[in-house]
């Protein structure tokens, strides 16, 4: 399978199994430990947005809140 046939195949993936294979892929090329533990809290931070677990800002709650 060329790369961009994968791409397409993995978009086309429901939204918790793209979540599970970037969370995957992301765990195999994370090195040092430390960066793999704040890569997988990065990702469970996205996946509670995603879900409706946590709010995200909008885009004019963002740009008020960096200033």
């Amino acid at each position: 399978m060329i790369p961009s046939q994968i791409t397409e195949s993995v978009l086309a993936l429901p939204e918790n199994d793209r979540l599970e294979l970037a969370r995957r892929i992301v765990e195999s090329v994370a090195s040092d430990r430390r960066v793999g533990e704040l890569v997988a809290e990065g990702v469970r931070r996205i996946e509670d947005v995603v879900t409706g677990k946590t709010r995200g800002l909008s885009e004019d709650d963002f740009r008020r809140a960096i200033g």
